[in-house]
């Protein structure tokens, strides 16, 4: 008799020790475990933005973050539309063919947008990864040519791009600019990262 209450005590402390195993276990599983999803910066990294463009005037350029890039969103004059078609023979590659990194398929025209006045661009130059300036006013500036009709200047080397991300002829930038996968939500909200509706 006096052994069935040693092993029934034994059983007990047998079972308690063993559940208290499994829930350390446990606590201890979770962290690992959960070290092997991306964090929220990685996913925030790689997510779509949503821009409120709704203050943006002609002529003017607002700049936001994708990725880690800068990204241009442009709202182009009537005139700068205007003027865009009329400089393809001084361009590279004016209607962007060429394949260093996709060009969505609304982005391989003149004007490289779905909207014609709204530009979207990675702002980061194709030759060394420099960040161009703007040179937004037409007209003979320092570095420019007299006929400039407004663009992006890249400081480095001197690249020069119109107002569509288009780079001149014989510069040391490659290609133009990158048009980052974009849609419209409404008139006045842009996703920037993402252009299929799910």
């Amino acid at each position: 008799m006096s052994n069935s209450t040693v092993d029934a005590s034994k059983r007990t402390w047998l079972i308690a020790s063993g559940c208290a195993g499994a829930v350390g276990a446990g606590f201890t599983a979770v962290p690992f475990v959960s070290s092997f999803q991306p964090s929220e910066r990685a996913k925030a990294a790689g997510a779509a933005v949503e821009v409120d463009i709704s203050a943006l005037r002609p002529g003017e350029k607002m700049t936001v973050e994708w990725r880690g890039k800068p990204v241009w969103i442009m709202k182009r004059t009537p005139e700068q539309v205007a003027a865009l078609p009329k400089l393809d023979s001084q361009l590279a590659d004016p209607k962007s063919a060429r394949t260093a990194y996709p060009t969505p398929d609304y982005a391989k025209n003149e004007l490289r947008s779905i909207k014609p006045e709204i530009f979207v661009a990675v702002g980061i130059c194709s030759h060394l990864g420099c960040s161009p300036t703007d040179k937004l006013a037409a007209g003979p500036q320092p570095s420019l040519p007299d006929d400039w009709q407004g663009g992006f200047l890249c400081p480095c080397h001197g690249s020069t791009f119109d107002l569509a991300g288009r780079v001149y002829k014989n510069k040391p930038a490659p290609d133009n600019l990158e048009v980052p996968p974009h849609m419209y939500l409404s008139d006045t909200r842009l996703v920037i990262g993402e252009d299929k509706k799910a």
